[in-house]
């Protein structure tokens, strides 16, 4: 009995003992050269756990802060079982944006993406989706092709929402941004498709940044089950019009019309990312924008008379907004642009490291990925009192912008966000819309962060039971 106690104890040390040595492999990373500080975490989980800990959307993330203090402005960790060097450093950041090219991604978004999506191929194959993209939601594609339809898709909402007393800005949102988007895509699509694409959707959780375990009941499951039916519903919306030789969506006809023709799967494969991309970021950003309006009254009175004057220039026979009204709204662009800097605590710069990079004395290894985050949007030497929303602060500016040294809310390089204009369109045509009624934000509505923006208590608007819609006729609810 001694002896089996004593083999036991000897196996159960050696146990340990090889456990304690994988704790220390995974802290202290091989490399023949020196990397940033940091700590590596446990094995597997990293510092994922700390990493996705929920904050103060509009408040710098603890885990970075605390991590600056302790390792200045780059460090590495490793979060999603992978090896991670995170910069808050704008010139490093803005150096690797412009040298680097593959976005980094978790696995479970890898998945969720597919091996074959052309947005995260090679360099090549992203600069003809997103030539592709800009003919729908560059400037003219927008002013052309986007525009009208998505005016008139958010004034029916939210007329139909303000008759019933509230709306949740996200869901109104999203909603708005994919009728708009099927419409330029497939064109014409069945009530029942599009609905199960819309049941579809509630899959995707805001959980995206998750261990890769695909396993029956866990979200990476549930997501990649309804990406296969997305995919499949599309490609069956796709094959029966051209069989049957319906009109396609303008963005069919860009997609096939070009000399650089893809196929089908591709195709679908590439529509798929964009609903996504788009669906999971605008409504977001447009939601804690709304909230930070709420929470502002000289923010919302500003935006109130603004809009207002727009409703008064019109006649009663022009109801749909121009390109040349939407250009002329000044402080509602002011407004976006804060809003972006202020909810940009997110890594903005996402890539993988392609090759061995030299940082001062450190040595950032090929095949690591890199978090680049907007610390400049909360330096005090480029914005006073950077914590505190003041719109006003852009006044004089150029507000076209969508990226500057110390301004990166949609990423920089060959990577930037081709959608910027198309965002900043939809918050700018909701807030005009939303701006002729009397609202206000449902008390008790918080804005969390955990690498996402999170609503506890949803982002419902209630609109005032003495409501006045602002009319041609210049009726002003203050």
């Amino acid at each position: 009995m001694v002896e089996v106690y004593e083999l036991l104890t000897v196996v159960v040390s050696l146990i340990v003992v090889k456990l304690f040595y994988w704790i220390y492999q995974s802290r202290n990373p091989k490399s023949n050269e020196k990397l940033p500080p940091g700590s590596m975490g446990f094995p597997i989980f990293g510092e994922t756990f700390e990493f996705m800990k929920p904050h103060d959307a509009f408040q710098f993330p603890t885990f970075i802060k605390e991590r600056i203090i302790r390792h200045g402005p780059l460090f590495r960790t490793s979060l999603f079982g992978a090896k991670v060097i995170i910069s808050t450093d704008i010139e490093l950041n803005m150096e690797i944006a412009k040298k680097n090219h593959v976005p980094s991604l978790t696995k479970s978004i890898a998945q969720l993406f597919g091996e074959n999506n052309l947005f995260f191929q090679s360099k090549e194959s992203h600069k003809h989706v997103r030539n592709l993209t800009f003919q729908l939601l560059g400037s003219q594609g927008l002013k052309l092709r986007v525009m009208q339809d998505i005016d008139l898709l958010t004034r029916i909402h939210m007329d139909e929402r303000a008759r019933k007393g509230c709306l949740d800005v996200k869901e109104i949102s999203s909603k708005i941004l994919i009728e708009c988007l099927a419409k330029k895509v497939t064109g014409d699509m069945e009530p029942e498709t599009a609905k199960e694409l819309a049941l579809c959707w509630r899959c995707f959780p805001s959980g995206w940044f998750r261990f890769p375990l695909n396993l029956p009941g866990t979200g990476v499951y549930k997501m990649m089950k309804a990406r296969k039916r997305m995919l499949k519903l599309l490609k069956e919306t796709v094959l029966k019009k051209r069989a049957s030789g319906e009109e396609f969506g303008e963005f069919f006809k860009i997609i096939f019309g070009g000399a650089e023709t893809m196929s089908i799967d591709n195709a679908i494969e590439y529509i798929y990312t964009l609903f996504l991309l788009a669906n999971e970021t605008t409504p977001r950003i447009l939601a804690a924008t709304i909230k930070l309006i709420s929470d502002n009254p000289k923010v919302m009175q500003e935006l109130q008379r603004e809009h207002a004057g727009i409703v008064r220039g019109k006649t009663e026979k022009e109801t749909s907004l121009t390109w040349e009204e939407y250009k002329a709204m000044t402080f509602t662009q002011m407004v976006i642009n804060e809003s972006l800097r202020i909810t940009s605590t997110a890594p903005t710069v996402f890539r993988i490291i392609d090759h061995e990079f030299q940082v001062g004395s450190y040595k950032i290894p090929a095949g690591w990925i890199f978090m680049g985050y907007p610390n400049d949007h909360f330096n005090p030497k480029n914005y006073d009192d950077p914590l505190v929303f003041n719109p006003w602060r852009w006044e004089g500016k150029d507000l076209g912008a969508i990226v500057s040294r110390t301004y990166i809310p949609f990423g920089a390089g060959s990577r930037l966000c081709v959608g910027a204009e198309f965002a900043k369109l939809q918050m700018a045509i909701f807030i005009h819309h939303l701006s002729r009624y009397r609202w206000s934000m449902k008390t008790g509505t918080t804005i969390l962060r955990n690498f996402v923006l999170m609503f506890p208590s949803g982002c419902e608007v209630q609109f005032l039971e003495d409501t006045e819609v602002v009319n041609s006729a210049g009726s002003n609810p203050d």
